[in-house]
């Protein structure tokens, strides 16, 4: 390589970067100054991928973890071709661009996951890796590696800093994620100055321990060397790598480099005319050298020609293995196949379950005919009952195995399965734990909601129907703040036929779900309305008039005692209607005639009953209704005395009804 162009590439990269940031008046230039020639090794000599096609099945993705340095990816995507233009680069950080404050997913072409909140990225690389390495067992036979991709994950200080990270990289290295390379940015500063006031460990020691190789590379502007210490990183046969790239933030600029000065603002106008000056540039704000372009636009032709052999490749398969190659294009469109609901169970009356039982039933029913469906839980699989029967575990250099054993990382696995969820072909990822663990994983549930990705969160222990374990794990406001995060779907369902009707309902939503289990039996309820009801999130239960004085409501563990105050309103004559409302979300979504079907305006007497803070509910009895809740923590001791001592009981519902019947 022309070692002049290849100064004049990686310097577009660095003052396309600061431009951007100095007209948005707002980011951080000091990541792309320092880690573009990294970046640029990695996408000129190694990033197998298409510009053109940014779907491509098996391109090679790329993470920025450290999303600040947004502008880095913003510029490699457009000089490199993908459909980010200029004026999006000029539009950095405004209203409507393509080219937001943090990479976003589905908001820009090439970029694989929404990253900013730091160690998130890193995490969600260790699923896209677990992903590749599933997928590719499952699929790849003798002679057709159909998938056979890297993972590339540029990660800073901060990243390696957060919990999360360690959380997921400890799993990365104990599955043996060859396939799995972060690209550290080892620059030494934060926001608030130098890493040695808060940062001092050995971190390559670290990622040994995690059982890891480690590559040091001393000077980050030195090209050959970075991309020599990549190529060594894709010889690893049995674990990922770390490769330590020491960089100066904010390179090039003569007043700011190697200081927090650099990190999260713009350089300013005069700064910038010296940071010119000093690589003999011109100073027209965003200036692309046409020899620079036309080199990094060698990636088009060179994506063409990766996918291009690798569509001979496949064409190839399908010939010989036409099933495996169907189910190739079904799961990578992220269809479920046919039939694959079949055997979800209906349960009859007489028996009780726990709807932690009944949801290892219907899981088990789903996974059997969906094979690239996989989840795992946080050491917990045998209380939450999310283990696939049958099949593989994931452990020390297994990634076959279709349940996950994550451990105790709830932060981890949920971002974990964001990546799975991203990567594609992985079918409704899932995880699980007890509801109150969900505050440890909460951000990583916030960040698949706001992208809008099929993960399937599972929480069991829904409530202090926990008992004796006392309150430090049992929830009372998680399952309404959970439904407060936008584009989520919350479900508690009421029993077996219900949690059959969550799951079912979870399977066909677009974005995340959260399905919310008890520990306690729960008797059935039977009727043609519960899975079309559930589906619609609340619906009528049942009812002596069409027309009621009265009407109570229930969601979860809770619809039962609601229940029995209904029978005792029922055989006094009361005109009264029972309503389950599992899921809050979904409830809303529904039409206004729907809405007003199942709650109308009409009847103002309305009791709702709900084993967690009353937050919330005020929007379904009204100002004249009556919420009965816990705004308290729990207490240890057997559920049904916590029931009786807090007043979660059919007496309290039908007190208050009676109430509301005598005004």
């Amino acid at each position: 390589m022309n070692s002049d162009l290849q100064t004049l590439a990686i310097n577009t990269i660095r003052t396309l970067s600061i431009d951007a940031v100095q007209k948005a008046d707002s980011g951080h230039p000091g990541l792309p100054m320092g880690a573009a020639p990294m970046a640029y090794a990695l996408w000129t000599n190694f990033l197998h991928h298409n510009p053109h096609n940014p779907h491509w099945a098996n391109r090679d993705r790329f993470i920025l973890s450290a999303g600040h340095g947004s502008m880095l990816l913003y510029s490699l995507l457009h000089l490199t071709g993908y459909d980010l233009s200029l004026d999006e680069i000029k539009n950095f950080r405004q209203w409507g661009s393509k080219t937001p404050g943090h990479p976003e997913y589905h908001e820009t072409p090439g970029v694989e996951t929404t990253t900013g909140p730091l160690g998130q990225g890193a995490a969600n690389a260790v699923g896209f890796a677990l992903a590749e390495a599933f997928l590719a067992n499952h699929f790849n036979r003798l002679g057709f590696p159909v998938v056979d991709h890297y993972t590339y994950c540029l990660v800073g200080d901060g990243d390696l800093m957060e919990g999360v990270s360690s959380e997921a990289c400890s799993l990365a290295g104990t599955w043996g994620l060859n396939k799995l390379i972060y690209l550290y940015d080892d620059n030494k500063i934060t926001l608030d100055g130098e890493t040695s006031m808060t940062f001092t460990e050995d971190v390559a020691a670290r990622f040994r321990a995690y059982g890891w190789h480690t590559i040091d590379v001393a000077d980050g502007n030195d090209v050959q060397a970075i991309s020599d210490a990549i190529a060594e990183a894709k010889k690893s046969t049995d674990a990922p790598t770390l490769i330590l790239i020491h960089t100066i933030i904010g390179y090039g600029s003569p007043n700011k480099q190697g200081t927090s000065k650099a990190h999260g603002s713009p350089l300013g106008k005069d700064e910038i005319k010296l940071v010119k000056e000093g690589f003999g540039w011109p100073q027209e704000d965003f200036y692309i050298p046409g020899e620079a372009l036309e080199h990094f636009r060698e990636a088009v032709e060179r994506g063409a020609a990766f996918e291009g052999d690798w569509n001979k490749l496949f064409t190839d398969y399908r010939g010989q293995y036409p099933d495996l190659a169907k189910e190739w294009d079904q799961v990578m469109d992220g269809q479920l196949p046919a039939g694959w609901d079949k055997d979800i169970p209906v349960y009859g009356e007489g028996k009780k379950y726990a709807t932690r039982n009944a949801s290892g039933e219907v899981l088990n029913a789903i996974a059997k005919n969906i094979p690239t469906m996989i989840g795992g839980d946080a050491d917990l699989a045998g209380s939450t009952k999310t283990l696939i029967k049958g099949s593989d575990n994931t452990g020390k250099g297994n990634v076959k195995g279709r349940n996950v054993r994550f451990g105790v990382r709830e932060f981890a696995m949920g971002a974990i399965a964001n990546g799975l969820a991203l990567h594609g072909g992985i079918i409704k990822p899932y995880t699980a734990t007890f509801l109150t663990f969900s505050d440890y994983m909460r951000n990583a549930i916030r960040m698949g909601c706001l992208m809008g990705i099929p993960t399937v969160y599972v929480f069991t222990h829904d409530s202090i129907g926990l008992g004796e374990d006392g309150p430090t794990h049992q929830p009372v406001e998680q399952t309404a703040t959970l439904s407060a995060i936008p584009q989520i779907t919350v479900i508690r369902p009421a029993d077996a036929n219900e949690t059959a009707a969550a799951w079912h309902t979870a399977m066909t939503l677009p974005h995340p779900v959260v399905l919310i289990f008890t520990r306690q039996d729960l008797p059935v309820l039977v009727g043609d309305q519960v899975r079309e009801g559930t589906a619609k999130g609340g619906y009528i239960l049942a009812e002596t008039s069409s027309s009621p004085d009265i009407i109570l409501i229930g969601r979860g563990s809770e619809v039962h005692i609601a229940h029995e105050a209904y029978t005792a309103l029922a055989n006094e004559g009361v005109k009264v209607r029972l309503v389950s409302m599992p899921s809050w979300n979904l409830f809303d979504k529904q039409s206004a005639a729907y809405r007003e079907s199942v709650l109308p305006h009409s009847v103002k007497r309305r009791v709702a009953i709900e084993a967690g803070v009353t937050m919330g509910w005020d929007r379904y009895v009204g100002s004249d209704g009556v919420v009965i809740g816990l705004d308290r923590f729990g207490a240890s001791a057997p559920y049904e005395v916590l029931y009786r001592e807090f007043g979660l009981t059919s007496e309290a519902v039908l007190k208050a009804a009676r109430d509301l019947l005598s005004k």
